[in-house]
């Protein structure tokens, strides 16, 4: 049988030079004037290394001496790249080609010969040693190997040459052409692993190959390739010979399938993670490059055994030489085919999210399982009576496991949308610069604190920083107990504020049944709906029923969409007789933003300038940071002397340069996107919708809110007003079949909350209209 071989770089089907060592001293001194003693073989693929010493065997200079086939343009293209990496970066430890001495423009001279013209170049003699074992690596040194492979492939960013455009079959986007050299494999276990390799290669990683980021790279930085200290660092990148123009992630193939070879199962996937740590140190990669980086770690295993092999086969080099690499690589590559790809994608880096199909149900069936046994059951319960195993989100839109897209209604935490490119890249950012404290002096901290102020009335001039809304809440009335010496408190009959100690009693949604903390007394909010609680005399006998148990108040806090309480209308007038009741007791009052806040209601930054008051303490927290845990309180000077004055505050993570950046992109976004105007538009939008809907199914009794906090009432279709929270639930898995996620509050639960992420627009609108139709269709009677 005869293998057609693909078209293939020349000097990889040329033998390689043969000079001897004296002949190597005489083209030394004929093309360069160096003047040695002696020269040795250091060994090569497929041209001519040598060391020219002196007469005390001291290094003078590295001379390679080309194969007759190599193309001049290519040695070229190498000088120009090495010189242009180090202007780039000029601590890279890169061997550097010697200028002729009669032309300083030039770095190879040509050496005549009757197979045709060798190119002979010269270079430093570097620091380090050669051909180091890899198994004798430390982990700081497989770092700064991942470090440097990335410091190299950044230095040659801007770099381009016509000659890197080859077919060099060790750049692994040519690894479909080795097919032809499989027969040279001798070994059929390898064999069948490199046919196996390349199906995977052609399957799953050729499709998506032009998508990848692509530059001049060096393609081959291997052990062999590199000289290294005795901490096993880089010292000299001494051959550019396989440079081409090829996906970024090929030069770490080469690093991984030189460096972890022979070190077992579990530490192939350790070290190989400590050198993509370096790596990234310097240049994250993007998702698609890690999760096709085993396939491309196992692809150069493949290659370097079918060229290998074939090279051998030929008798273009020594069999030893040639296949001394073989049976560890072939390891790795059972190695991998046993973890599987998406558990070697996994164990790499990559996010590989669960799939759907087969077995799912069973999967979820185990999760769910997994969550009772670990979470406990205090934990609140799943949120549909189908959980949802979420993949990823985009703006308003999530995805499950299974492929299903859903429109986010629910989620208030991704203010300005699920994944905002403003906020990650923020976060990324200054996480790869620095994170520390505010014990250090740190610039976005202050602006941010400064931007939030200048949001504000002019009184609330003072930011301390926390990480949860539970712990501003907390903070917040640890200041009004200390600045008034009261310490009881004042919340409406079914609110939520927090989890703290402090805090939690403050949270009538999660009271222990008929028990009611004797510090602290709730008071029924206006019901529009029902026509009850319209006035405030309902708070009055509050505060009074806290004095008859000896209690005066320190605080009143308000959620200013009242999200718990169902989405209850709060008349401004009302609101400015509660502050002014509360103060007339020695309280201070506690604007709770942490859901209402961010612009939610369209109508303003805060929920509390609805109502035109000057709150005492402003809380924020979930929606602050898109996700990221960051949270603060506004409050005056004085009450916040008055706590200094008892106490120091101080949070390790409150103010975290991180949690700053986070905060500050989503300033940024509201801003630049407008996003406050565009959630007026919207929530008038979404409300008519509901109406339309409303009219033909009189189980939803009412339908209130303002902006993007909007709460849909579900009664007993009967002309009654009698919550039906069987039928609410009922509803909200209804919609989540129909792709809608919503949740239920309300002291009944019978309450749809209606509260999106502020990317939700009008676009969205007759989406939520039409399940929410075909949802009540479905289950009426």
């Amino acid at each position: 049988m005869t293998t057609i071989l693909p078209r293939l770089d020349a000097v990889l089907v040329s033998a390689p030079p043969r000079f001897s060592d004296p002949e190597a001293v005489s083209i030394a001194e004929g093309t360069f004037g160096l003047r040695a003693a002696n020269a040795r073989d250091l060994g090569s693929e497929r041209d001519q290394t040598f060391l020219l010493l002196d007469a005390e065997e001291r290094p003078l200079a590295v001379m390679k001496v080309s194969n007759a086939a190599e193309d001049p343009a290519t040695l070229d293209m190498e000088a120009l790249a090495v010189q242009h990496a180090r202007l780039v970066d000029p601590a890279l430890p890169l061997a550097l080609p010697w200028p002729l001495p009669d032309d300083p423009t030039a770095h190879r001279a040509t050496l005549e010969r009757p197979d045709g013209p060798h190119f002979v170049r010269m270079y430093d003699v570097l620091p380090g040693r050669s051909r180091t074992d890899p198994r004798d690596l430390s982990d700081a040194a497989l770092v700064a190997w991942g470090e440097t492979t990335a410091r190299l492939a950044r230095a040659l960013r801007g770099f381009f040459h016509p000659s890197a455009q080859r077919t060099m079959l060790w750049d692994i986007q040519h690894a479909g052409r080795t097919r032809a050299m499989l027969e040279s494999i001798g070994d059929a276990r390898q064999r069948l692993l490199v046919e196996r390799v390349l199906d995977r290669f052609d399957d799953v990683v050729e499709p998506v190959w032009p998508s990848l980021r692509a530059q001049v790279i060096h393609t081959d930085l291997t052990i062999d390739n590199a000289l290294v200290d005795d901490a096993g660092r880089i010292t000299g990148i001494v051959d550019f010979g396989d440079m081409s123009h090829s996906a970024l992630v090929t030069d770490l193939s080469s690093v991984l399938d030189s460096i972890v070879v022979d070190r077992g199962r579990d530490e192939l996937f350790r070290t190989s993670r400590l050198i993509l740590d370096g790596y990234q140190r310097v240049t994250p990669l993007e998702p698609v490059e890690l999760r096709l980086l085993g396939e491309l770690f196992a692809t150069r295993a493949a290659v370097t055994i079918a060229i290998s092999s074939w090279r051998v086969g030929r008798g273009l080099e020594d069999p030893d030489f040639g296949l001394r690499y073989n049976a560890s690589v072939a390891d790795t590559i059972e190695t991998i085919l046993g973890v599987g790809w998406d558990e070697t994608a996994r164990r790499l880096g990559a996010d590989v999210p669960a799939r759907g199909g087969a077995g799912a149900i069973a999967a979820v069936d185990d999760l769910v399982h997994r969550r009772d046994q670990v979470l406990g059951p205090a934990l609140e319960p799943l949120t549909y009576d189908e959980p949802i195993r979420m993949a990823h989100a985009q703006g308003v839109w999530m995805t499950d496991t299974d492929g299903r897209t859903y429109l986010d209604a629910y989620n208030n935490v991704p203010v300005v949308g699920h994944g905002h490119p403003r906020v990650t890249e923020a976060i990324a950012r200054q996480a790869r610069r620095l994170n520390t404290n505010l014990r250090y002096l740190h610039d976005d901290a202050i602006e941010l604190a400064e931007r939030l102020v200048a949001s504000c009335p002019p009184s609330l001039d003072t930011v301390m920083f926390v990480n949860s809304g539970s712990e501003a809440n907390d903070l917040a009335w640890r200041l009004a107990t200390t600045y008034t010496g009261n310490d009881g408190g004042l919340c409406t009959a079914f609110a939520y504020h927090g989890i703290s100690a402090a805090i939690a009693p403050l949270s009538p949604e999660s009271w222990p049944a008929g028990r009611r903390p004797d510090q602290v007394e709730a008071w029924m909010p206006p019901d529009a709906y029902r026509g009850r609680d319209l006035e405030p005399n309902g708070f009055s006998a509050a505060i009074e029923r806290l004095a008859a148990r000896g209690h005066a108040p320190a605080a009143t806090i308000l959620d200013g969409m009242l999200t718990s309480d169902g989405f209850a209308d709060l008349p401004p007038a009302y609101v400015r007789a509660l502050v002014d009741a509360t103060h007339a007791a020695g309280g201070l009052w506690i604007a709770d933003e942490v859901q209402a806040g961010h612009g939610r209601t369209g109508e303003a930054m805060w929920s509390f300038q609805r109502f035109g008051i000057v709150p005492d303490l402003v809380t924020l927290g979930k929606p602050m940071g898109n996700g990221h845990p960051v949270a603060a309180v506004l409050t005056r000077r004085e009450i916040a002397q008055r706590f200094a004055d008892e106490t120091v505050f101080f949070s390790t993570f409150g103010g975290n340069p991180v949690s700053v950046a986070a905060a500050l992109a989503v300033l940024d976004v509201l801003d630049d996107e407008r996003v406050l105007p565009r959630v007026v538009v919207a929530g008038h939008a979404l409300r008519a919708a509901l109406r339309e809907v409303a009219a033909d199914h009189p189980v939803i009794g009412d339908i209130r809110g303002v902006g993007l906090a909007n709460g849909i009432e579900i009664v007993v279709p009967d002309g009654s007003t009698t919550p039906d929270a069987e039928r609410a639930g009922a509803i909200k898995d209804g919609l989540r079949r129909h792709g809608v996620l919503v949740g239920t509050t309300g002291p009944a639960g019978n309450v749809l909350k209606v509260r999106p992420p502020l990317a939700f627009t009008e676009a969205e609108v007759p989406v939520f209209a039409d399940a929410l139709q075909r949802t009540l269709v479905e289950l009426d009677p």
